[in-house]
């Protein structure tokens, strides 16, 4: 699997900018997937006590969720390879008033931690973005101990999962960058057929299963949900950039267009669909 260009496709996950948009979404990303990460945690089979591993963990939110679960006498690691992600995650914790989460800048590519000392790993919705899911998959199955499990969250397919896929295909066309099929880097990389199974089972893990749950994108009215993607989808954000203003207005002409078509009586409602895996060691 090749390498992603992040000024070609995507945002760079390093940068202030990049923390500051994940930050302003934080809220409407939490009221999408509460469910589907509480599911995620049962299924890692998180108990009290555990030492937790927990990969690109953004703003924090799924870290102090984790500590909530392990109590006091548990840990939980909460790394990222961006040093502004890693303060979003610290100060959650502060806030939350958790004691046993500690954030520390690491690269999931090249994981420096002892071998079988951790009792279950989290990664939620970033093992797609990285250049070699199975080298991370790796390093996550040395670092757990016996049958400790890693479960992640991904993206589906595109076709699947419109609400994000039709804006980043309009602007996709007009930045005149291709738009990545299933089975590239990028959002729906995992999403083929067994892709996510064959990752798991490369780097050593058994038991793997791989669950699709079906979600909805709520929101008042297409105009809310423009406004949601205008203050945090940084892959979009990052792909209009290399439009000029007037290109810019015909992607969110084009994107309010596309996307009107899931508002009906009871607002914006537009499917989309998650897969849950998990792999024991």
């Amino acid at each position: 699997m090749k390498t992603p260009d992040p000024t070609m496709t995507g945002p760079n996950y390093a940068s202030a900018e990049y923390a500051e948009q994940w930050r302003r979404g934080k809220r409407l990303r939490g009221e999408a997937s509460k469910a589907v990460t509480e599911m995620m945690l049962d299924l890692a089979t998180i108990r009290e006590s555990d030492r937790v591993l927990e990969i690109a963990a953004g703003t924090g939110d799924l870290a102090v969720m984790t500590a909530r679960r392990v109590g006091p006498n548990g840990y939980v690691l909460a790394i990222d390879i961006s040093a502004s992600m890693v303060n979003l995650s610290a100060d959650a914790a502060r806030e939350a008033g958790v004691t046993n989460v500690e954030a520390r800048v690491m690269d999931a590519d090249n994981l420096e931690l002892t071998e079988a000392s951790f009792n279950a790993a989290l990664c939620r919705f970033a093992l797609m973005n990285f250049p070699n899911p199975v080298k991370t998959l790796a390093g996550v199955h040395s670092a757990l101990k016996q049958t400790g499990k890693f479960a992640v969250t991904v993206f589906s397919t595109a076709e699947k999962n419109p609400y994000h896929a039709l804006p980043l295909v309009i602007a996709s066309r007009l930045a005149k960058i291709p738009f990545s099929p299933a089975g590239e880097p990028g959002m729906f990389t995992l999403s083929g057929e067994r892709v996510l199974e064959d990752c798991y089972t490369k780097a050593g893990f058994r038991d793997v299963s791989v669950l699709p749950i079906s979600i909805e994108r709520q929101f008042a009215s297409t105009a809310e949900a423009i406004k949601g993607m205008k203050e945090s989808f940084p892959r979009l954000q990052a792909l209009l950039k290399k439009l000029n203003e007037t290109e810019r207005q015909i992607a969110w002409s084009e994107i309010e267009q596309q996307l009107s078509q899931f508002e009906g009586p009871s607002g914006f409602e537009a499917p989309g669909e998650w897969l849950i895996g998990v792999g024991t060691k």
